[in-house]
């Protein structure tokens, strides 16, 4: 009986603090996202499948790292680098995460543009529509009420489970049991000579690239603190981070493996954008994978297109220090409800004009966030580790060992990949 107490009481605490790691990571599966999970499907089969196990380590220890600072400090990521490495370094930082952010909010409404075409809509309607929706729901919310839905539409991404399932018994030649096998097989089988093939290598990182993002850690970490979680609820946040991160994931896994199945079997190897990946599903999967995945990219496109301004607005507002936070009303934090609306407001208007380059606006952006990760993960590594400011809390050996690591594959990962993007926009 105390057994079952106990777990009781660890399960109800769960799910008292669950949101903020398992929001944050679910949103990485954008559209941006899923159009790299789609492309490293088509493009090489199973054979990128490897890389989902390093990269929900490395993802699990950069969150896990965000979450404690939040739950230990009570103050944004942002917050902490203007206190203890000033102003000016802090200022730049914010300008070169609200570019790296805009770029990726023009991608979400691009995203909710295009999977309600692939119903008939047209984008003059809903994106105005869904940028309505998305403004109410933060500037006109709570906070408790606006994480029921957003973590409402992280459990939605189950739809891409579905249609992995669906698109791996649709495959033609040999059995569905034997493709299950192989993906396993590539999951755990790490990669030969191939990864040092220049394309192979380019997606690669880019797979790896896409996970981590430095929004993800600003908004995790003023998450934590807006929901009030403390050092007592600390372990219960850790399984919120971890689970969260899983599950993304496993996501990921399967929208590669729906792809692989179908568009690699059957030649179909270049996926521009996520549309391309359900309309080409649909002859080879059928009705219901191609309805699952073009209702996925519409929930992952509007949940993104809500957290990224919201996670700008968090980060600039906090790093300048004015105030901000859901919970707060929109005369007691104007600077961040207005940010937040214009961000909307540019984002999905600029979709609308004719012949925008959203391509490269994407490409500009990416570009960016490979260079603003790797100091974004040495100041927290730095802030982390200070005694004076996490006490017992500071990271320990091993855990140095793991971030350390990450940060320097990242960083060296960052260049190629930084490099490629820059190319192609000079081409």
């Amino acid at each position: 009986m105390r057994f079952l107490r106990r777990w009781k009481t660890r399960i109800l605490l769960f799910f008292a603090v669950v949101g903020p790691g398992f929001i944050t990571a679910n949103v990485d599966n954008d559209a941006n996202g899923i159009v790299t999970y789609s492309q490293a499907g088509a493009q090489f089969g199973y054979r990128l499948l490897w890389t989902m196990i390093p990269v929900t380590i490395a993802l699990i220890v950069v969150q896990e790292i965000a979450a404690r600072m939040g739950a230990v400090t009570g103050k944004g990521l942002s917050d902490l680098i203007r206190e203890e490495f000033g102003f000016r370094v802090t200022f730049f930082m914010m300008l070169a995460i609200l570019f790296i952010n805009f770029g990726n909010i023009l991608g979400e409404f691009a995203g909710i543009a295009g999977s309600l075409e692939l119903f008939g809509l047209s984008k003059y309607i809903t994106v105005p529509v869904c940028a309505v929706i998305v403004w109410l729901i933060v500037v006109k919310g709570q906070y408790k009420g606006v994480e029921k839905i957003f973590l409402v539409a992280s459990f939605i991404y189950i739809t891409y489970v579905f249609a992995g399932i669906l698109a791996m018994h649709s495959v033609s030649t040999g059995s569905a049991a034997s493709e299950w096998i192989k993906s396993m097989i590539s999951t755990v089988k790490p990669p030969g000579k191939e990864l040092f093939q220049h394309e192979y290598l380019f997606m690669t990182i880019t797979v790896i690239g896409t996970t981590i993002a430095p929004w993800m850690q600003f908004y995790l970490q003023s998450s934590i603190v807006e929901k009030g979680v403390s050092r007592r609820q600390y372990k219960a946040s850790q399984l919120d981070v971890i689970s969260g991160c899983i599950f993304t994931d496993v996501v990921a896994w399967f929208i590669i493996v729906a792809c692989a199945a179908t568009l690699y079997t059957h030649g179909f190897r270049n996926i521009n954008d996520a549309k391309d990946a359900a309309e080409a599903l649909r002859p080879l999967a059928g009705d219901y994978a191609y309805i699952l995945f073009a209702v996925g990219l519409f929930n992952a496109s509007l949940f993104a297109a809500s957290i990224l301004p919201l996670s700008t607005a968090y980060t600039v507002c906090e790093g300048l220090g004015f105030e901000s936070g859901v919970g707060r009303k929109f005369s007691e934090a104007p600077v961040f409800y207005w940010l937040y609306t214009i961000l909307i407001a540019a984002g999905a208007g600029l979709i609308l004009l004719p012949n925008v380059p959203l391509i490269k606006i994407n490409l500009y952006s990416q570009a960016v966030n490979g260079v603003a990760l790797a100091p974004v993960l040495i100041f927290m590594l730095l802030l982390v580790n200070k005694k004076e400011l996490m006490g017992e809390y500071v990271n320990s050996t091993m855990q140095n060992v793991i971030a350390w690591a990450t940060t320097a594959i990242m960083t060296v990962l960052s260049v190629p990949l930084v490099w490629g993007y820059l190319q192609q926009i000079w081409q």
